[in-house]
């Protein structure tokens, strides 16, 4: 006699850096993980070449949902800061099921945060915890943004590319960051300045300007020979530099403005969460009160942005099981 098998969901989380794929089993209370994936995106031509890799004969996918560092428009999504376009045509082909949804990587952040657990998050600012709107905010490869609305009986992720807005100097030194990155850029977006990439301008700008100290022979070798911003972190955590230490406290003041204006965008009550990949490797510094300090000084709102709670990701694999719940919730549509 023959035992029907239980039906496998597809996720996938699709950064700049890596990208992330999940088979899991669906649950009460979302999606168990059977087995992973994750790889370095740029040594790929395409999603569909990591599928190949990842996917087996014997596995019949009944739903995917895979999140995408970049827009998705007309249930197709380019890649901000990879060379892949991604449909939900060609993955319903590669997976042979009609139950696929292409999102925006933040959104399936989104999804992650209501089944993950204590231990997964860290908290900056306590607040008043509350039912309301929430914010999304995450600085890595690139910068993503998104908006979370209650519905009255769940949480509702709406996409944003919010990362690309123009960067917004709040104080003088701030304000020669800008004069400086338009100088090399022309437009200047919060995304130049709060990701991977964005942290390494501004220790160029600092480094330029000639007041946080001089850039040393091993500095300036690590720099050039490894990931810049894992370097100036690294650096600054060990407080061997000046200059990075000041590069980072500079990055960490500029995010939490950044947030502040998303909460009061979105007047995210019910709370800012902070994903990515770069706010888990310096939650030292983000707990050095900086952060904080820009996200409340909001002049006459401030006694109002002090209230709204402020959590950061720390499990890297939010998106993934954000992904991974609204496959299942395809599925469950359909009994």
């Amino acid at each position: 006699m023959k035992t029907s098998r239980s039906p496998l969901i597809l996720a996938g989380d699709v950064g700049g850096t890596k990208t992330r794929l999940g088979l899991f089993l669906p649950s009460r209370h979302g999606a168990l993980l059977k087995r992973s994936l994750t790889v370095f995106s740029k040594a790929f031509q395409s999603l569909e070449s990591i599928l190949d890799e990842f996917l087996r004969a014997d596995e019949t996918i009944s739903a995917a949902c895979v999140g995408v560092a970049g827009p998705v428009v007309s249930a197709s999504a380019i890649a901000t800061n990879l060379p892949w376009n991604v449909s939900v045509r060609s993955l319903q082909h590669k997976v042979s099921t009609g139950r696929v949804s292409l999102v925006n990587d933040l959104i399936a952040n989104a999804y992650g945060i209501d089944v993950m657990e204590k231990k997964d998050f860290s908290t900056l600012n306590r607040g008043r915890k509350t039912i309301g709107t929430r914010a999304l905010l995450s600085a890595g490869t690139g910068l993503g943004a998104a908006i979370i609305y209650w519905d009255g009986r769940h949480y509702v992720p709406s996409p944003s590319e919010g990362g690309h807005m123009e960067f917004g100097p709040k104080n003088r030194l701030e304000i020669g960051l800008l004069q400086y990155l338009f100088e090399r850029f022309g437009h200047v977006s919060y995304e130049r300045v709060l990701s991977g990439a964005g942290l390494f301008n501004i220790y160029q700008f600092l480094r330029d300007r000639g007041k946080d100290g001089a850039e040393s022979g091993w500095l300036s070798a690590q720099l050039d020979g490894e990931d810049p911003a894992a370097v100036i972190s690294e650096n600054a955590r060990m407080m061997r530099s000046r200059l990075c230490n000041a590069a980072l406290d500079l990055f960490v003041s500029i995010y939490g403005a950044a947030a502040g204006n998303l909460a009061l965008q979105s007047m995210a009550t019910g709370g800012v969460y902070i994903g990515g990949g770069i706010a888990p490797k310096i939650i030292w510094k983000l707990k050095e009160g900086a952060f904080i300090k820009a996200f409340t000084d909001k002049g006459r709102l401030t006694s109002i942005v002090q209230r709204i709670p402020v959590k950061v990701i720390m499990n890297d694999q939010a998106a993934l099981l954000g992904a991974a719940v609204h496959a299942a919730r395809l599925l469950r549509k359909e009994k």
